[in-house]
């Protein structure tokens, strides 16, 4: 199966069942998911020093931040009370709640570890262009797209488990600077994104009825993949290539 382009599906892609509706989001992940990018080969790999750890780290905490806002507009999309009560865990999962430590929390704890100033981190002011655009796209999504859609560009989840395996593996490994304490954030996805992806995926076999729906589907995960891609071919150009845009986070040991 390659019948894809760079933003969908072509559309001649046989989608005439949930069956292959499954079979054709897991293609998408197996060939697009941003675990094949080359900035995570080096990641993972130990092959960065800490100042391109800090920035990835940097950059990703704004797109962390902004889940619980791009799933509360999910939820603002639903009259159905079933779908509201599911999806609204996922915004406690990064948010927390009063006296519960959450995901936006732990990505703090992995960028202090990691030496930057959780002020500054919170503030954004140092991400990379790229990184605000991609992000803030994905919120435009969930709100302009129908609820399908919004539902479908969840589905990267599906893939998240394997990656973060290898990220907690892989920094554990060749970090000296990263101990297993500052990446909590990593280990408590490993359960929770399973849930969520096996919530989206049954929702989408079931209200995706139309091979017309079952495209849009899949081109919400396209979109979603892009997503998370452009962040890393940014971050690839500016950390590794040496490009630091105006304004954006410059490392000390840069």
């Amino acid at each position: 199966m390659n019948a894809l382009t760079a933003f969908s599906l072509v559309s001649s892609t046989p989608l005439d069942s949930a069956e292959q509706l499954e079979a054709t989001l897991r293609h998408i992940g197996a060939t697009r998911y941003h675990s094949l990018h080359p900035f995570h080969h080096l990641l993972h790999g130990g092959k960065l020093n800490k100042g391109q750890v800090q920035a990835w780290a940097l950059n990703r905490y704004y797109y962390q931040s902004s889940i619980p806002i791009k799933d509360a507009v999910v939820i603002s999309r639903f009259r159905d009370r079933d779908v509201r009560i599911e999806w609204r865990h996922r915004i406690e999962d990064h948010d927390g709640n009063v006296g519960t430590e959450g995901g936006i929390e732990r990505w703090l704890k992995l960028t202090e570890g990691l030496g930057l100033d959780s002020g500054y981190v919170e503030s954004g002011e140092g991400i990379l262009p790229a990184t605000r655009f991609a992000v803030d796209a994905y919120v435009h999504f969930v709100r302009d797209k129908s609820p399908l859609e919004a539902i479908a560009s969840s589905l990267t989840e599906l893939f998240a488990p394997n990656l973060h395996e290898e990220r907690i593996a892989g920094m554990l490994k060749h970090y000296d600077f990263v101990n297993p304490d500052i990446m909590s954030y990593f280990s408590r996805r490993l359960t929770h994104a399973p849930r969520d992806a096996n919530f989206a995926l049954d929702y989408v076999r079931k209200h995706a009825n139309t091979p017309a729906e079952r495209e849009a589907v899949c081109n919400a995960l396209i979109f979603k993949t892009n997503v998370l891609w452009v962040q890393l071919d940014a971050l690839y150009h500016a950390y590794v290539n040496g490009h630091v845009p105006p304004g954006a986070f410059v490392p000390a040991d840069a």
